[in-house]
């Protein structure tokens, strides 16, 4: 399994409008990819955003990232949304479930 963590802060001036009807189009994409797993959205109550991306593997992250839509939506996001982010892409090490 591969992970990716996407932090990020919008810009002031950022369409949220725009932003939320992105993020659908991406989740309607990103669901088509094979090896793909999940994706979940947290914001901390400084502003950052926090998306984190589970894959199957590098190769899945890699087709993700080469979208050609996603491709799109990352041009848009440092052009109009985003002032600054951060992706660090992790490799499984360990596993601990605990399930009541």
């Amino acid at each position: 399994m591969v992970v990716a963590v996407f932090r990020y802060r919008l810009r002031p001036e950022a369409d949220l409008g725009e932003l939320e009807s992105l993020h659908g189009r991406m989740l309607h994409h990103v669901r088509g990819i094979p090896g793909f797993i999940s994706v979940k959205d947290f914001a901390a109550a400084d502003g950052e955003g926090v998306a984190i991306a589970e894959f199957e593997s590098i190769e899945s992250l890699d087709a993700w990232r080469d979208h050609p839509e996603h491709r799109l939506a990352q041009r848009r996001g440092r052009e109009e949304l985003f002032s600054e982010y951060r992706i660090l892409v992790c490799g499984l090490l360990r596993v601990t479930e605990i399930r009541t």
